[in-house]
């Protein structure tokens, strides 16, 4: 809660499901563990993102910004609450955010060719301009201007929206997208928010985690639970087309938290319809969370 007793007014982010094809597992997810020091979820393997900066809506980005015809972020991310420049501001956030904490930089040549960061000149080259964006001394549409790139918004994939619950003292309102691993790039943490990383099947990061070898936090956990439907990355991305979305703000229970579909929601202005056939807690049973269904936890 705010000083005034009120919840804190959760503010906009953006975090990055970032696959790859592999050959030996089908594909992989990327996870990084949050700094110990962290004031927010510290220790915990994460999607790397963070909140809108103001850079995020500056106007000359619209000279480096690329779109195809009928692209519209608000409406991909079904949220009519959002004004236009905020929700582009999202998913450039989302671009920003993932080269800052991972390397991974979304983006081509206005020629339209693919970034290859795989020569050791370039390398060094965009490893000083994420420093220099990490310490607020550039911006991406000043790094776009100087190496003639756009930033192209359709490599994102609006997957989800989670909002912080009301009782915590720092809330987020977060947009996940999914995006896939550009070819020539590699992610290397940035060893300051985030440190440790791994790539890994979604359910070898479940399996370490039951098996207390990694934290997760609930969203990550149902996140990862859902993508480990998936067989391959064609599957997942043609899942990810059409998906609902819609703002997900569990609401406390006696070692639980219910989501709005679950059949004893009681936030009406986020309750959403019934869905029997997918967890609607997630429950927190020997020190660990698990997802589970209404019937439990009661």
């Amino acid at each position: 809660m705010a000083a005034s007793g009120q919840p804190a007014v959760p503010k906009e982010s953006a975090t990055v499901i970032l696959v790859r094809s592999h050959p030996a597992d089908a594909w992989n997810v990327f996870l990084a563990r949050r700094h110990s020091r962290s004031s927010f979820m510290a220790e915990a393997y994460v999607f790397p993102g963070g909140q809108i900066a103001d850079a995020d809506r500056d106007e000359k980005l619209q000279n480096c910004i690329s779109m195809p015809a009928g692209f519209d972020p608000r409406a991909l991310l079904q949220d009519d609450t959002l004004s236009p420049e905020t929700a582009q501001s999202l998913f450039v956030c989302a671009i920003r955010e993932t080269f800052e904490e991972t390397g991974i930089l979304l983006a081509r040549t206005r020629d339209g060719s693919p970034l290859n960061l795989t020569s050791e000149e370039r390398n060094a080259r965009f490893t000083a301009y994420r420093r220099e964006l990490n310490a607020g001394r550039t911006t991406l549409g000043e790094m776009a201007r100087l190496e003639n790139l756009v930033f192209p918004l359709d490599a994102l994939a609006p997957y989800a929206h989670w909002i912080t619950p009301e009782f915590l003292p720092k809330r987020f309102s977060t947009r996940f997208f999914l995006a896939a691993l550009p070819e020539d790039q590699s992610a290397a943490t940035d060893q300051g928010e985030l440190t440790d990383s791994l790539w890994a099947k979604p359910e070898e990061f479940l399996r370490r985690y039951r098996g207390r070898e990694i934290v997760l936090m609930p969203p990550t956990l149902k996140t990862l639970e859902e993508l480990a439907r998936y067989a391959c990355l064609n599957d997942l991305f043609a899942g990810t087309r059409g998906r609902a979305i819609y703002p997900i703000l569990p609401e406390p229970g006696e070692n639980m938290i219910k989501l709005p579909h679950d059949p004893e929601y009681g936030i009406e202005r986020y309750k959403q319809p019934a869905r029997p056939e997918e967890p609607s807690r997630i429950l927190m049973t020997d020190g660990l969370w698990r997802t589970g269904f209404d019937h439990e936890g009661t």
